[in-house]
């Protein structure tokens, strides 16, 4: 049968709209997208891009105190002008948002800006109730906050509002202990906001390596942030000029602004009118096998949606594999074990590659790590250290993971992946020259393990 597209696209983020323009250049195709927002989606317009002008922005603090520690005479810095920032940061991401929906225009998708929802295996009904038939439907609606049910929940912000506040709080309660929590804790230390931290754990970052996350919640600290353990909130009372928050352990205290960071969801709710046969799981999302195929043959999902991992680059692949396996003939999917990954905390960390608790699970490691001060803060007041790691397998030498805590960790890690992802041994590591004087150097210089599990 005749279909009005060949595919269709429901979310007009970083996964959604690289499916679309791909499938648009191919001979003949006919491709369609829906977005009920702004595109771009979580990293463009309330993630990744914004966060990372925040964290640019968050850094200058330091950079000064360093500057006169290197003998520049700088005027007393003040506080950040949060009006200049905010208005840049808004038209930055409207620019972006503006170079997706060029993107999509000039790739011939036909764009329709309102709710779409799934009808059956080949049709889609807008919020206009007009009905579009694809021979095969693309979900990439990503994910949202999921929020605790407390009283008062409705006073605090999320990641989604943090970027359209008003004004810099003095005081900041940061719910959380995951990298998005400990990201903007960070960011809002650096602009110089009291910030209190509570994680319902014993420790921050958790799955990542405990070493490092340890190295990170000390150096947190000893920057100001008041990160608490083992403590939820437990109400919220909005007053004039701020909020009153009763905590586990009964204490009551006094902030301008509350963000909670506890995780985010899988966007499916409304994505279906009546029953489709899509599957979900326990967590919302939308069930899909390697391929990303759904229980619905002509219908996939990819991104934060399926809830695999959530991160923009792995959406973009996931979507790049969708175009090869349905359009190409050619089934491809993602590995998803060599992973890189940023968390832009100060001290910045990144790491690729399997904890050292769960490569001791699968057999025996050696484990090279090295502690040491960066020399660009040798002359000034700063004992923050830099930490690498890495684990190899034992009987293999190959690298398995490797973590690094340090200015500029994230750009560090990427080359640490490829490495990973052709499988280097520590040989090969220490076969490679070392570039000197760099903080990268040391991922090649460490000689002994200085333990084995």
């Amino acid at each position: 049968m005749g279909y009005d597209f060949d595919l269709f696209v429901i979310g007009g983020g970083s996964g959604g709209v690289r499916a679309a323009r791909v499938t648009a250049a191919l001979r003949d195709k006919r491709v369609g997208l829906a977005e009920m927002d702004r595109y771009g989606g979580t990293c463009v317009i309330r993630g990744c891009v914004p966060k990372k002008l925040m964290v640019f922005s968050s850094d200058f603090p330091s950079a000064f105190r360093e500057a006169v520690a290197y003998g520049w005479e700088l005027p007393k810095a003040n506080r950040i002008d949060w009006d200049l920032f905010s208005k840049k940061l808004n038209a930055e991401v409207s620019r972006l948002e503006g170079i997706y929906r060029n993107l999509l225009k000039n790739s011939g998708v036909q764009t329709f800006d309102q709710r779409a929802k799934v009808v059956d295996a080949h049709t889609i009904e807008l919020e206009s109730g007009t009905q579009i038939t694809s021979e095969y439907i693309l979900l990439a609606t990503g994910g949202k906050p999921d929020l605790p049910d407390i009283p008062g929940i409705d006073n605090v912000i999320t990641s989604d509002q943090v970027f359209s506040l008003s004004a810099l709080p003095e005081k900041l309660l940061v719910v959380g202990g995951g990298y998005i929590a400990c990201e903007f804790s960070s960011i809002f230390n650096g602009f110089g906001s009291g910030v209190t931290q509570f994680c319902r754990g014993n420790t921050i970052l958790r799955g990542f390596d405990i070493e490092a996350t340890s190295l990170v919640a000390t150096q947190m600290k000893s920057n100001g942030i008041d990160l608490q353990f083992g403590v939820n909130v437990l109400k919220i009372e909005k007053e004039k000029n701020g909020f009153h928050v009763t905590d586990s352990f009964g204490r009551d205290q006094y902030f301008d602004q509350i963000l909670f960071a506890t995780g985010r969801t899988p966007n499916s709710k409304g994505l279906q009118i009546g029953s489709t046969g899509l599957k979900f799981g326990i967590n919302d999302e939308v069930l899909v096998d390697k391929y990303s195929r759904s229980s619905i043959g002509s219908i996939y999902a990819i991104g934060d949606l399926t809830n695999r991992k959530q991160l923009t680059p792995v959406a973009i692949k996931e979507a790049m594999a969708f175009v090869e396996t349905v359009f190409h003939k050619n089934p491809t999917f993602l590995d998803y074990n060599c992973i890189p990954t940023a968390i832009f905390t100060k001290p910045e960390m990144g790491t690729v590659g399997l904890s050292e608790e769960l490569a001791v699970e699968r057999g025996p490691v050696d484990i090279f790590t090295t502690y040491f001060k960066p020399m660009k803060t040798g002359f000034a007041d700063n004992e923050d250290k830099s930490f690498i790691k890495l684990v190899v397998c034992k009987k293999t030498d190959k690298v398995l993971g490797v973590h690094i805590v340090a200015p500029g960790a994230g750009e560090m890690i990427q080359m640490a992946a490829i490495a990973l992802s052709i499988g280097a041994t520590k040989k090969d590591f220490d076969n490679t020259l070392p570039v000197h004087p760099t903080l990268s150097e040391e991922i090649v210089t460490m000689q002994k393990p200085i333990r084995s599990s």
